[in-house]
């Protein structure tokens, strides 16, 4: 017997670690003990990969085995380390060699006759593998569709641990990831199949211009919900490195969709007001998991019926809405996932929500509670609120409403020119520009932000809604066509802010 070493990854949040395994066998009672802080699942691993390597025809030695995960302090969660620990153990009396393990990663869980079991976040396990330097990777045959959406690295898939111990050997050749090309995904419905809502058509066409937030306020009926789950077809498709993000997410949460490649669609995430909140922001046991808001990364975090929501739900969205991503704090570490994404609310005006107004048997202090349930700070950071009326008529819909395609030409059109404004600092969208550049280095003439001003003073704007407010002025120039806004487009910028959503 003697010493061995083998490699594998942990998770932390979408950040993979190459974690590196040694195995020291002989000198002592036979026992295991495993060291380097490990969680409960890579604990109960000593048992597993015993009866695996048992039920694969090989020896279990009778001795001391003292395995060692480093860094010791980094904390490993999981059982994909199954297969890792049991080529490093069986490397030690040489039924496989060293040189073999040198450069290679293995992820996988074990099953008690040996088969190997798919294990999450695959993905981000082979792109810290790849930055690492690893030469090669060994998955689940489950998981090679997922493996194939990383270039750069050669990933082998198997099935049991016999036929990972005779590919080390070079008796055996495993099946290699074969790259899959990028989808499209399933078109988004037309934004022609709503009827009229010219108002809260235009500004959802700012928002997707802007990359701002937006509330729908209207009865039942009238298309907010329509009106959401088309809002992505407006946004531009994802790029490479945005795809690969989405889907190293959806990875670690157990929801990429097999055998697909990386869909450039922007996600549309729509969870239900009863949800609890480690589904809107993650959560779970141990190390936490990506909710909602991770899931709808560069895409679309939908919430209708907002006032039902949770006050302390719908003001934990703030901190993801400023920062573009959410930290989570649990007793085994405190793990960052992104969220960046664009929120829609829909809200009914209120509890009894009759088609027409004139119907609605709730007082005024009513109707103010209920949509009094969505605070102060969570609609300061709301850029665009639109008004949603009932259709009178059904001749409004004769086919005259512009289209998703025709719509998001003017879209991506405003994109590119705001895209190559701020291409020197690194922002892409005119949301994402901080206040004091748009307030000294891009300063508009003091007679255009009058208007700011004035509302300032009177106690109707607060800091963050004015420099809100001029973003969406520099949406509405991109979409004129403009080189800047004017007094005019301020205005318009500071109407579609200052309505009352009552």
């Amino acid at each position: 017997m003697g010493l061995a070493r083998a490699w594998s990854v942990t998770l932390l949040g979408v950040e993979g670690h190459v974690v590196e395994i040694e195995a020291d066998v002989g000198g002592g009672l036979p026992g295991v003990h495993l060291l380097g802080l490990p969680d409960a699942a890579l604990h109960e691993s000593k048992d597993r990969v015993r009866a695996a390597i048992v039920n694969s025809g090989c020896t279990w030695p009778n001795e001391r085995i003292l395995l060692a995960l480093s860094p010791a302090t980094l904390r490993k969660a999981g059982s994909g380390f199954d297969l890792a620990l049991a080529c490093c153990i069986l490397c030690t009396s040489e039924v496989v060699g060293q040189r073999s393990l040198d450069g290679t990663v293995l992820l996988g869980e074990l099953a008690l006759d040996g088969r190997l079991r798919p294990v999450r976040g695959v993905l981000p396990c082979l792109l810290a593998a790849r930055t690492a330097g690893m030469r090669r990777v060994v998955v689940p045959a489950a998981a090679l569709p997922e493996a194939a959406l990383v270039e750069g690295i050669e990933v082998h898939g198997a099935h049991s641990l016999a036929e990972v111990l005779a590919f080390l050997r070079g008796e055996y050749d495993l099946p290699l990831a074969v790259p899959v090309a990028g989808h499209e995904g399933a078109e988004p419905p037309d934004l022609a199949d709503v009827v009229g809502q010219d108002d809260a058509r235009h500004a959802l066409e700012i928002a997707a211009a802007g990359g701002h937030h937006v509330l729908l306020v209207g009865p039942p009926g009238t298309g907010k919900t329509m009106l959401a789950q088309r809002f992505v077809g407006l946004l531009p498709r994802l790029g490479p490195d945005e795809a690969l993000a989405l889907a190293a997410v959806r990875s670690v949460a157990g929801k990429l969709p097999p055998g697909s490649g990386l869909s450039t669609v922007p996600p549309m995430v729509a969870p239900h007001h009863s949800s609890s909140m480690a589904s809107l922001l993650g959560g779970g046991s141990g190390l936490a998991r990506p909710g909602a808001v991770s899931l709808a990364h560069r895409g679309v975090l939908f919430m209708d019926e907002a006032p039902e929501w949770g006050a302390q739900m719908l003001d934990a969205l703030r901190t993801p809405l400023e920062e573009g991503e959410v930290r989570l704090a649990r007793a085994d570490g405190t793990v960052q996932y992104p969220a960046r994404f664009q929120l829609v609310l829909a809200a009914n005006p209120c509890p009894c929500a009759p088609a027409h107004d004139r119907d609605c048997v709730c007082s005024s202090l009513v109707r103010r509670r209920y949509l009094g349930r969505l605070s102060g700070p969570l609609l300061d950071r709301v850029d665009l609120r639109a008004r949603m009326f009932p259709v009178t008529a059904l001749s409004d819909a004769s086919g005259l409403a512009e289209s998703t395609a025709t719509v998001r030409e003017r879209v991506l059109a405003a994109r590119a020119a705001a895209a190559e404004r701020w291409a020197g600092q690194g922002w892409r969208t005119n949301a994402e520009v901080p206040g004091p550049v748009l307030r000294t280095r891009f300063a508009l003439p003091r007679g255009a932000v009058r208007p700011l001003d004035a509302g300032l003073r009177a106690g109707e704007l607060t800091a963050r809604g004015a420099d809100r407010a001029l973003r969406v002025a520099w949406t509405l120039a991109d979409l004129a066509g403009r080189d800047r806004p004017d007094r005019e487009l301020v205005e318009t910028a500071l109407f579609f802010r200052d309505r009352r959503a009552a």
